[in-house]
């Protein structure tokens, strides 16, 4: 398989609702609640696209668009934009789609890196 089927095949779709017990006084979804459901989904990707142990690197640059009211839902896709010796990266968005319309927009875009390791926890060549 080459790297574009791998890409392809390691895109990840998440879909949560946002119920009230993960918004703040806004009554909008918590920043660090979105961030850790994207590492969460970032993860995945990675482990999908490289079957090895991965673990987050670093974040870069997530941008909040928009906020995300309680009572909707949101799709958090994940795939796979550059891949290197050891690391890759992923990119992620949120997407906010109303529970009773065809609404649907982006509110927050964002980068994490992951670096395959072995078992001592070192990093190692991904297995491409």
């Amino acid at each position: 398989m080459n790297i574009e089927e791998r890409i392809a095949k390691s895109t990840t779709s998440l879909f949560k609702a946002v119920f009230p017990n993960t918004t703040n006084h806004y009554d909008t979804l918590f920043g660090g609640t979105a961030m850790q459901m994207m590492d969460e989904v970032a993860f995945i990707t990675a482990t999908r696209f490289s079957r090895q142990h991965m673990v987050t690197v670093s974040s870069d640059r997530i941008d909040f668009k928009k906020p995300i009211p309680a009572g909707t839902f949101v799709e958090l896709i994940g795939t796979v934009t550059n891949v290197g010796n050891s690391s890759l990266k992923v990119s992620v968005e949120i997407y906010i789609e109303e529970m009773y319309s065809d609404q649907r927009e982006q509110a927050v875009k964002g980068e994490f890196t992951f670096v395959a390791i072995d078992e001592n926890k070192k990093p190692v060549s991904l297995n491409i």
